[in-house]
């Protein structure tokens, strides 16, 4: 019994590593490749091996791409973006929970229902009200059209619902505003909600390459995602693929490092969602 037990666990781990492998081998590749001379094979199997490691991919890729202005514009619009998508969607989220209020239902499942549309179906009049507005080529239209978003609002709703009554009564009672018992009983309150939401949105933020490729028209206001996009026509279509893999290296590293460390509290967010009573 015992002897098919260990069989079965070392059958179950062994192909959990072997898909493992598969997943990490693209990224470890595509690593290897950034490091390796333009004149080294980056096909078959010489292709994991480096013969002469060197790091002038990357300096070609500095010389090719404003590198550290994409970077910026990438953190701005990440850290903005992610900021004020957890302000508005947990103070949305708040209503919805805790007051009642005419045509509340119908407004909830009505946010709930855009869920089912996909974004890029509003492309057009976002694009003409962004146009409107002057936003167009400007970091804050990948930030302001998005400040609230349906799953977030659902997201932290859910979340809020569990807070108990009595506390919100008891600080109404003792004279807190509205807003006060926002900040001062709800937030301290789902933090592991906000700390979980907090690293999808930021991930999905840095990812973006839809919206900044419609609203931004300079490189210099490109994201980093866009600009290593654009990458193979940058100089016709001659950039080799260690430049090309080069600049996708350094877009994809800081974001693994970021969710490795944000990975507890999206578990911690997770488990206190788990948690009843």
């Amino acid at each position: 019994m015992n002897r098919n037990k260990m069989i079965s666990s070392a059958a179950v781990y062994g192909l959990l590593a072997f898909i493992t492998l598969i997943c990490l081998f693209p990224i470890v590749w595509m690593c290897l490749i950034s490091i390796k001379s333009t004149s080294e094979s980056i096909t078959g199997f010489h292709s994991i091996i480096v013969e002469h490691p060197t790091l002038a991919n990357f300096k070609r890729l500095f010389e090719m791409i404003p590198v550290w202005q994409n970077t910026y514009n990438s953190v701005f619009t990440t850290i903005m973006g992610t900021i004020t998508s957890l302000f508005f969607c947990a103070l949305a989220g708040f209503a919805f929970a805790k007051y009642r209020f005419p045509g509340r239902t119908f407004l909830f499942y009505f946010v709930i229902a855009t869920m089912l549309v996909p974004p890029e179906v509003g492309s057009v009049p976002l694009f003409i009200i962004m146009k409107k507005v002057g936003l167009i080529n400007s970091l804050w239209s990948l930030v302001v059209p998005r400040i609230a978003t349906a799953v977030g609002i659902f997201y932290m709703n859910q979340y809020i619902t569990d807070v108990p009554d009595e506390l919100v009564e008891a600080a109404r009672i003792d004279g807190c505003t509205d807003f006060g018992i926002f900040m001062k009983i709800i937030l301290p309150v789902i933090k592991p909600a906000m700390a979980s939401w907090g690293a999808i949105t930021l991930i999905a933020r840095w990812n973006d390459f839809f919206w900044p490729l419609l609203y931004l028209r300079k490189q210099a206001k490109y994201t980093l995602m866009v600009t290593i996009s654009l990458l193979p026509v940058s100089e016709g279509l001659s950039t080799p693929w260690p430049v090309i893999l080069a600049g996708t290296t350094l877009v994809i590293i800081p974001i693994i490092v970021l969710y490795l460390i944000l990975e507890k509290f999206q578990k911690a967010g997770i488990m206190e969602g788990a948690v009843k009573g």
